[in-house]
């Protein structure tokens, strides 16, 4: 029996019952109202308001009703004040886990932003009839690995020396993935990567735990799952797509709330699935920008499941062709172990450069050119470009200048041969193009695309199959005939047997891009690449020296990383410091930075980059160590909140405050730096 305190009790000395209220996180994009707002609870929702169910509040300064999350049940405070009541109870589902509210919360903090921009990304919209079939179905049955599945699972493990004892130990490890294609059971080709991280699921699972593994795309994930789902059973395996059905996904995650453990696989969001008992969070290409989150606050899914293996325990793998520089770094400080195979594997990668007597402008070198033919007579092979398209860039036939559309100044580019050119961004034609320079009416094609790459390696192997693989024509498997497969990067196609040849052309072209990671960028999609190849077939890097071309020849991308940490240290560049943005208004610019100033004084007088003009507002950059993050993230919110209230609707007859308009963004991406 619940004891009653001694002020519990009524004038006529009878007891008080006690007041319940629940904790509420408000579904709302405003800054100011990101924590928790307490509610009464009446008498006919007690039984259905409990922690995680959806509810529906009244919110007294918009004098509205809003949705939100009821986090958890607790005592009113000592002032006696009155409280709202809850509005209704729109779920008796919890879906708000204690584990997933505190993951949220962290990685809003960690990052500046909301905990509700974090849970809108991991709690999917309500289905009512997916909720009710998920209901009337019962809990689902623990899973058994049979024991066939478990020793095939050690025996791709054992690859790796202490993989499977550092799984078991929940250890942070990275990983440097088998370079071969592979081929399943039922003749499906996957990448040596997919095999590794389905046995590491399986590990896991038959140990009775939950493994969570985020891939970039649906190529990535199809190769998983492919990998995966004939050696566990069907009933624990969760796909977490973005591009499914609103009740196929919502009915996924609500799989995921259930005791029984699961394997889940999905893109970045999906290093929030609040499975049960954790054993395993599993990242593949981490450099891949789709891991990126665009949204507010812009989480990647490393840091999330860094901060996720922190909360909820497991082991954490970080697995690639390539090691980024953030991986790297956390391996030079002893956060992650680096854990090599036993034995290395490596592609046969050449550096093509042109013969004597060769014209320098040879976009395929006769050594690559020689490769390519000697391949075809016995399978596929693979020329990746860096464009898709015809011709992507024209410019003036007389003086060089870069064609531009007279209407907005985007390129021009052309579709095909003797093909009237067309912006880019507007779409209209150009027919009475004049250069502005010199005003010749003449254009040159600057560049090949996907698309006329493989009209001259037409005309260059008469009679051999030339297949486009690029975002326009997707093609995620070819068989093992000989033929000439002409890919953008990343769009690359499987091949049954793997190819007999690589050739990787237009790599100074990919190294021009005016971005911080570039030369990270080029080695992953070159690495990647040579990847698909069959073992012992030739890789050529067409065209590309120094440093990055003998890291790809060598195969030794994490030594390249370090090099590359090195070489951004005495700049203070990411990811050796952290970087924020902070836009908006110059007056609110100023007064964050201000603000922070006296927040973290440990700021040197170099941490700050501007303000400069930014469009219509001003932009500022802050740099700041790892173990200043706290300190800077929770100033600059203060921030942002302060300059939120301040912008909030006046009352009738009292004059308009300023806009929230200040913007800010920690780990910026390098693209917008």
């Amino acid at each position: 029996m619940t004891a009653v305190p001694d002020d519990a009790h009524d004038p006529a000395g009878g007891p008080r019952p006690l007041r319940r209220v629940a904790r509420v996180l408000l579904d709302s994009p405003l800054p100011q109202l990101d924590r928790l707002f307490d509610y009464e609870i009446p008498a006919e929702l007690a039984t259905d308001a409990q922690p995680g169910v959806r509810v529906r509040v009244p919110l007294r300064s918009a004098g509205r009703v809003v949705d939100g999350l009821l986090v958890e049940l607790g005592e009113p405070d000592a002032s006696d004040r009155p409280l709202s009541q809850l509005e209704a109870v729109v779920s008796p589902v919890p879906v708000l886990t204690p584990g997933l509210y505190a993951l949220a919360r962290r990685a809003a903090d960690r990052a500046a932003g909301s905990a509700g921009d974090i849970l809108r990304l991991a709690i999917p919209k309500r289905m009512v009839r997916a909720e009710k079939a998920w209901l009337a179905a019962g809990p689902p049955a623990h899973p058994h690995v049979e024991d066939e599945d478990a020793a095939w699972a050690a025996e791709v493990l054992a690859v790796y020396p202490g993989l499977a004892e550092a799984l078991d130990l929940g250890e942070r490890l990275a990983l440097d993935a088998p370079p071969v294609p592979s081929q399943l059971a039922d003749g499906t080709v996957v990448g040596s990567w997919a095999v590794l991280l389905a046995a590491a699921a399986t590990r896991v699972l038959a140990a009775g735990r939950s493994a969570v593994i985020a891939v970039p795309d649906h190529r990535d994930r199809a190769q998983l799952e492919a990998a995966l789902l004939s050696r566990i059973p069907a009933d624990a395996f969760v796909r977490d797509d973005a591009k499914q059905s609103g009740p196929a996904r919502y009915a996924a995650f609500l799989r995921t709330l259930a005791d029984a453990p699961c394997v889940v696989i999905g893109n970045r969001s999906t290093v929030y699935a609040p499975v049960a008992d954790l054993g395993l969070v599993a990242l593949w290409d981490d450099g891949d920008p789709l891991l990126a989150e665009p949204l507010s606050p812009g989480v990647h899914a490393r840091d999330a499941a860094l901060l996720r293996q922190e909360l909820h325990g497991g082991a954490l793998v970080f697995a690639g062709h390539t090691r980024t520089t953030d991986v790297e770094r956390l391996v030079a400080v002893g956060w992650v172990r680096d854990l090599p195979a036993a034995r290395r594997l490596s592609p046969r990668v050449v550096l093509s450069a042109n013969r004597e007597g060769e014209s320098r402008g040879a976009r395929v070198p006769s050594s690559a050119f020689a490769a390519a033919r000697e391949a075809l007579a016995e399978g596929p092979v693979l020329v990746q470009v860096a464009r898709p398209g015809y011709s992507p860039v024209l410019v003036c036939a007389k003086c060089r200048h870069p064609a531009r559309c007279p209407h907005c100044g985007g390129p021009l580019h052309a579709a095909r041969q003797g093909a009237v050119p067309t912006c880019a961004w507007c779409g209209r034609a150009a027919h009475a193009w004049a250069c502005p320079e010199c005003s010749s009416t003449l254009l040159r094609m600057a560049s090949s695309g996907s698309e006329r790459t493989a009209d001259e390696l037409g005309r260059a192997f008469p009679g051999t199959r030339v297949i486009i693989a690029d975002g326009d024509h997707p093609v995620t498997q070819i068989d093992g005939r000989p033929a000439l497969v002409v890919a953008t990067r990343g769009a690359e196609p499987l091949a049954v047997g793997g190819y007999r040849a690589v050739i990787l052309l237009d790599g100074d072209r990919m190294l021009m891009a005016e971005d911080l990671r570039i030369g990270e960028s080029c080695l992953r999609w070159w690495s990647n690449a040579a990847a698909l190849a069959a073992p012992g077939a030739p890789v050529h890097l067409v065209g590309v020296g120094g440093e990055i071309a003998r890291a790809l020849a060598t195969w030794t991308q994490a030594a390249y990383a370090r090099a590359e940490l090195a070489d951004r240290a005495p700049l203070r560049m990411p990811p050796t410091v952290r970087v924020a943005a902070v836009e908006g208004p110059r007056r609110a610019v100023d007064a964050a930075l201000a603000e922070l100033r006296q927040a973290v004084p440990e700021l040197d007088a170099e941490a700050v980059l501007g303000p400069l003009a930014h469009d219509e507002s001003v932009r500022a950059l802050v740099r700041f160590d790892y173990g200043l993050g706290p300190r800077v993230t929770e100033s600059l919110r203060a921030s942002v909140v302060s300059q939120a209230v301040k912008g909030r609707r006046p009352a009738k007859g009292r004059t308009p405050g300023a806009a929230h308009t200040l913007k800010v963004r920690v780990d910026v991406p390098d693209l917008d730096l």
